[in-house]
Protein backbone atom coordinates (compact mmCIF):
# COMPACT_ATOMS: atom_id res chain seq x y z
CA UNK A 1 0.00 0.00 0.00
CA UNK A 2 2.59 2.66 -1.25
CA UNK A 3 0.84 5.88 -1.32
CA UNK A 4 1.77 9.75 -1.58
CA UNK A 5 1.04 13.09 -0.04
CA UNK A 6 0.24 16.04 -2.42
CA UNK A 7 0.76 19.11 -0.47
CA UNK A 8 0.80 22.80 -2.31
CA UNK A 9 1.81 25.65 -0.82
CA UNK A 10 1.78 29.31 -1.69
CA UNK A 11 3.18 32.86 -0.19
CA UNK A 12 -0.01 33.40 1.85
CA UNK A 13 0.63 30.21 3.92
CA UNK A 14 2.09 30.46 6.89
CA UNK A 15 5.10 28.51 8.21
CA UNK A 16 3.58 27.25 11.49
CA UNK A 17 0.13 26.30 9.92
CA UNK A 18 2.53 24.23 7.39
CA UNK A 19 4.73 22.73 9.96
CA UNK A 20 1.60 21.46 11.60
CA UNK A 21 0.07 20.07 8.64
CA UNK A 22 3.01 18.11 7.62
CA UNK A 23 3.94 16.87 11.22
CA UNK A 24 -0.14 15.92 10.99
CA UNK A 25 0.85 13.68 7.81
CA UNK A 26 3.93 12.33 8.65
CA UNK A 27 5.51 11.31 11.96
CA UNK A 28 1.83 11.42 13.78
CA UNK A 29 0.34 8.66 11.28
CA UNK A 30 -0.42 5.45 11.93
CA UNK A 31 0.29 4.64 8.83
CA UNK A 32 2.74 6.78 7.15
CA UNK A 33 3.17 7.90 3.27
CA UNK A 34 6.03 6.70 0.98
CA UNK A 35 6.58 10.14 0.41
CA UNK A 36 5.50 13.44 0.48
CA UNK A 37 5.29 15.78 -2.67
CA UNK A 38 5.09 19.56 -1.87
CA UNK A 39 4.26 21.87 -4.56
CA UNK A 40 5.43 25.86 -3.76
CA UNK A 41 3.48 27.67 -6.06
CA UNK A 42 5.74 30.53 -6.93
CA UNK A 43 7.82 32.72 -4.52
CA UNK A 44 7.42 32.42 -1.00
CA UNK A 45 8.96 34.56 1.86
CA UNK A 46 11.95 33.71 3.95
CA UNK A 47 10.47 32.04 6.58
CA UNK A 48 8.80 29.74 4.50
CA UNK A 49 11.22 28.75 1.91
CA UNK A 50 13.31 28.06 4.88
CA UNK A 51 11.08 25.73 6.51
CA UNK A 52 10.74 24.30 2.91
CA UNK A 53 14.47 23.33 3.04
CA UNK A 54 13.66 21.69 6.48
CA UNK A 55 11.28 19.43 5.71
CA UNK A 56 12.98 18.05 2.42
CA UNK A 57 15.49 17.34 4.49
CA UNK A 58 13.04 15.07 6.98
CA UNK A 59 12.59 11.68 8.35
CA UNK A 60 9.77 11.10 5.41
CA UNK A 61 11.07 10.97 2.24
CA UNK A 62 9.70 14.57 0.80
CA UNK A 63 10.05 16.27 -2.39
CA UNK A 64 9.82 20.13 -3.14
CA UNK A 65 8.43 20.97 -6.81
CA UNK A 66 9.03 24.72 -6.84
CA UNK A 67 7.03 26.66 -9.65
CA UNK A 68 8.70 29.62 -11.10
CA UNK A 69 5.44 31.58 -10.48
CA UNK A 70 2.23 31.50 -9.37
CA UNK A 71 -0.25 29.70 -11.18
CA UNK A 72 -3.20 28.71 -8.83
CA UNK A 73 -4.34 25.51 -7.22
CA UNK A 74 -5.25 23.20 -10.20
CA UNK A 75 -2.29 23.96 -11.79
CA UNK A 76 -0.64 23.30 -8.90
CA UNK A 77 -1.75 20.67 -8.02
CA UNK A 78 -1.68 18.87 -12.09
CA UNK A 79 2.45 19.45 -11.82
CA UNK A 80 2.54 17.88 -8.22
CA UNK A 81 0.12 14.32 -8.98
CA UNK A 82 2.41 14.32 -12.46
CA UNK A 83 5.41 14.26 -9.65
CA UNK A 84 4.19 11.78 -7.33
CA UNK A 85 5.56 8.04 -7.83
CA UNK A 86 2.46 5.79 -6.46
CA UNK A 87 -0.98 5.58 -7.73
CA UNK A 88 -2.49 5.93 -4.07
CA UNK A 89 -2.32 10.01 -3.37
CA UNK A 90 -4.03 11.43 -0.32
CA UNK A 91 -4.35 15.33 -0.73
CA UNK A 92 -3.54 17.82 1.90
CA UNK A 93 -3.69 21.50 2.88
CA UNK A 94 -1.01 23.63 4.28
CA UNK A 95 -3.27 24.93 6.84
CA UNK A 96 -5.37 21.82 8.22
CA UNK A 97 -4.56 18.73 10.05
CA UNK A 98 -5.26 15.22 9.62
CA UNK A 99 -5.75 12.83 12.71
CA UNK A 100 -3.50 10.27 13.31
CA UNK A 101 -6.05 7.62 12.09
CA UNK A 102 -6.47 8.94 8.75
CA UNK A 103 -4.65 7.25 6.18
CA UNK A 104 -5.03 3.65 8.15
CA UNK A 105 -8.59 4.41 7.62
CA UNK A 106 -8.76 5.36 4.30
CA UNK A 107 -5.38 4.23 1.93
CA UNK A 108 -6.84 0.61 2.13
CA UNK A 109 -10.44 1.37 0.87
CA UNK A 110 -8.15 2.17 -2.20
CA UNK A 111 -6.19 -0.37 -1.99
CA UNK A 112 -9.01 -2.50 -2.49
CA UNK A 113 -10.54 -0.87 -5.84
CA UNK A 114 -12.36 2.52 -4.65
CA UNK A 115 -10.93 4.60 -7.03
CA UNK A 116 -12.27 7.44 -4.35
CA UNK A 117 -12.32 8.22 -0.53
CA UNK A 118 -12.71 11.17 1.02
CA UNK A 119 -14.38 11.84 5.08
CA UNK A 120 -15.84 14.39 7.37
CA UNK A 121 -14.02 17.22 8.42
CA UNK A 122 -14.52 19.20 11.65
CA UNK A 123 -13.73 22.95 11.86
CA UNK A 124 -11.53 24.82 13.97
CA UNK A 125 -10.07 27.89 14.76
CA UNK A 126 -8.24 26.77 17.65
CA UNK A 127 -6.95 23.50 18.01
CA UNK A 128 -8.38 23.05 21.21
CA UNK A 129 -11.51 24.23 20.73
CA UNK A 130 -13.30 21.95 17.76
CA UNK A 131 -16.02 23.04 16.07
CA UNK A 132 -18.89 21.98 13.27
CA UNK A 133 -18.55 18.98 11.72
CA UNK A 134 -18.92 18.59 8.33
CA UNK A 135 -20.29 15.37 7.10
CA UNK A 136 -20.32 14.33 3.17
CA UNK A 137 -22.53 12.26 1.60
CA UNK A 138 -22.31 8.37 2.57
CA UNK A 139 -22.75 5.69 0.19
CA UNK A 140 -21.94 5.30 -3.93
CA UNK A 141 -25.69 5.86 -4.38
CA UNK A 142 -25.87 9.00 -1.88
CA UNK A 143 -22.42 10.69 -3.53
CA UNK A 144 -23.79 9.79 -6.73
CA UNK A 145 -27.25 11.59 -5.64
CA UNK A 146 -26.26 14.82 -4.06
CA UNK A 147 -23.07 15.78 -6.24
CA UNK A 148 -25.99 17.03 -8.53
CA UNK A 149 -25.95 19.98 -6.43
CA UNK A 150 -23.30 19.87 -3.94
CA UNK A 151 -19.40 19.00 -3.77
CA UNK A 152 -19.24 15.33 -3.02
CA UNK A 153 -16.31 15.25 -0.92
CA UNK A 154 -14.42 17.12 1.28
CA UNK A 155 -11.44 17.98 -0.77
CA UNK A 156 -8.80 18.25 1.82
CA UNK A 157 -9.87 15.02 2.85
CA UNK A 158 -9.68 12.41 -0.49
CA UNK A 159 -7.05 9.87 -1.20
CA UNK A 160 -7.47 8.66 -4.56
CA UNK A 161 -6.45 6.65 -7.29
CA UNK A 162 -3.69 8.89 -9.62
CA UNK A 163 -5.02 6.84 -12.79
CA UNK A 164 -8.71 7.99 -11.72
CA UNK A 165 -8.00 11.40 -11.86
CA UNK A 166 -6.07 10.99 -15.00
CA UNK A 167 -8.67 9.48 -17.31
CA UNK A 168 -11.50 12.19 -15.69
CA UNK A 169 -8.96 15.04 -17.40
CA UNK A 170 -7.07 16.28 -14.27
CA UNK A 171 -7.29 19.60 -12.43
CA UNK A 172 -8.51 21.67 -14.12
CA UNK A 173 -8.66 25.43 -13.62
CA UNK A 174 -11.82 26.80 -12.10
CA UNK A 175 -11.80 28.91 -9.63
CA UNK A 176 -13.05 28.19 -5.88
CA UNK A 177 -14.56 24.95 -8.15
CA UNK A 178 -11.41 23.16 -9.43
CA UNK A 179 -12.39 20.49 -6.85
CA UNK A 180 -16.05 19.53 -7.40
CA UNK A 181 -15.26 19.68 -11.20
CA UNK A 182 -12.95 17.12 -10.61
CA UNK A 183 -15.00 15.41 -8.56
CA UNK A 184 -18.40 15.65 -10.99
CA UNK A 185 -16.04 14.68 -13.82
CA UNK A 186 -14.60 11.26 -11.73
CA UNK A 187 -18.26 10.06 -10.98
CA UNK A 188 -19.68 10.68 -14.61
CA UNK A 189 -16.78 8.25 -15.31
CA UNK A 190 -17.99 5.43 -13.06
CA UNK A 191 -15.73 6.03 -10.47
CA UNK A 192 -16.01 4.23 -7.36
CA UNK A 193 -16.32 6.22 -4.25
CA UNK A 194 -17.16 6.17 -0.85
CA UNK A 195 -16.71 9.13 2.46
CA UNK A 196 -15.83 7.88 5.79
CA UNK A 197 -18.66 9.66 8.20
CA UNK A 198 -16.28 10.53 11.30
CA UNK A 199 -14.05 13.56 10.71
CA UNK A 200 -10.39 12.40 9.67
CA UNK A 201 -9.38 16.03 9.09
CA UNK A 202 -9.15 19.28 11.07
CA UNK A 203 -10.11 22.35 8.80
CA UNK A 204 -8.99 25.83 9.78
CA UNK A 205 -11.14 28.51 9.53
CA UNK A 206 -9.65 31.56 8.80
CA UNK A 207 -11.49 35.59 8.88
CA UNK A 208 -12.12 35.40 5.02
CA UNK A 209 -14.15 32.02 4.49
CA UNK A 210 -17.53 33.12 4.24
CA UNK A 211 -16.14 36.13 2.15
CA UNK A 212 -14.44 33.88 -0.81
CA UNK A 213 -17.76 31.79 -1.12
CA UNK A 214 -19.77 34.98 -2.76
CA UNK A 215 -18.92 37.94 -5.32
CA UNK A 216 -19.90 38.12 -8.87
CA UNK A 217 -16.30 36.39 -9.41
CA UNK A 218 -17.33 33.40 -8.19
CA UNK A 219 -20.65 33.62 -9.60
CA UNK A 220 -19.08 33.69 -12.51
CA UNK A 221 -17.35 30.22 -11.70
CA UNK A 222 -20.41 28.73 -10.60
CA UNK A 223 -22.38 29.74 -13.90
CA UNK A 224 -19.79 28.54 -16.04
CA UNK A 225 -19.21 25.07 -13.67
CA UNK A 226 -23.03 24.51 -14.10
CA UNK A 227 -22.88 24.58 -17.54
CA UNK A 228 -19.58 22.19 -17.79
CA UNK A 229 -21.71 19.94 -15.95
CA UNK A 230 -24.76 20.19 -17.75
CA UNK A 231 -22.52 19.98 -20.77
CA UNK A 232 -20.92 15.90 -19.60
CA UNK A 233 -24.81 14.71 -18.71
CA UNK A 234 -24.19 15.32 -15.37
CA UNK A 235 -27.07 17.62 -14.96
CA UNK A 236 -30.28 17.79 -16.43
CA UNK A 237 -32.40 20.41 -17.35
CA UNK A 238 -34.13 20.82 -14.19
CA UNK A 239 -30.96 20.27 -12.80
CA UNK A 240 -29.23 22.77 -13.90
CA UNK A 241 -31.96 25.47 -13.76
CA UNK A 242 -32.07 24.93 -10.21
CA UNK A 243 -28.83 25.43 -9.19
CA UNK A 244 -28.13 28.35 -11.18
CA UNK A 245 -30.77 29.78 -9.28
CA UNK A 246 -30.20 28.66 -5.85
CA UNK A 247 -26.72 28.53 -5.92
CA UNK A 248 -26.08 31.51 -7.79
CA UNK A 249 -28.49 33.55 -5.18
CA UNK A 250 -26.36 32.55 -2.57
CA UNK A 251 -23.34 33.62 -4.33
CA UNK A 252 -24.95 37.38 -4.07
CA UNK A 253 -25.85 37.49 -0.61
CA UNK A 254 -24.35 39.43 1.82
CA UNK A 255 -21.45 37.44 3.74
CA UNK A 256 -23.63 37.75 7.23
CA UNK A 257 -26.30 36.05 5.49
CA UNK A 258 -24.22 33.41 3.34
CA UNK A 259 -22.61 32.22 6.32
CA UNK A 260 -26.05 31.86 8.77
CA UNK A 261 -27.76 29.49 5.45
CA UNK A 262 -24.54 27.32 4.87
CA UNK A 263 -24.05 26.47 8.59
CA UNK A 264 -27.57 25.45 8.87
CA UNK A 265 -27.15 23.78 5.57
CA UNK A 266 -24.73 21.72 6.84
CA UNK A 267 -26.14 20.96 10.13
CA UNK A 268 -29.08 19.10 8.09
CA UNK A 269 -26.64 16.72 6.43
CA UNK A 270 -26.27 17.94 3.26
CA UNK A 271 -29.37 16.85 2.31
Amino acid sequence: MNFSVLLPVYAGDRPDFLRRAYDSVTTEQTLRPDEVVIVRDGPVGEALSALLDELGAGEVPTRIVALPVNGGLAAALEVGLAACAHEIVARMDADDISLPGRFAAQVPLVAGGLDIVGSAIQEFAEESEPGLVRCPPVGAEEIRRRARFVSPFNHPTVVYRKSAVRDAGGYQDLPLMEDYWLFARMLAAGAGAANIPEPLVLYRIGAGAYARRGGRGILRSELVFQRKMLSIGFLSWPQFLRNCAVRGVYRLVPEGIRKVGYRAFIRKGWK
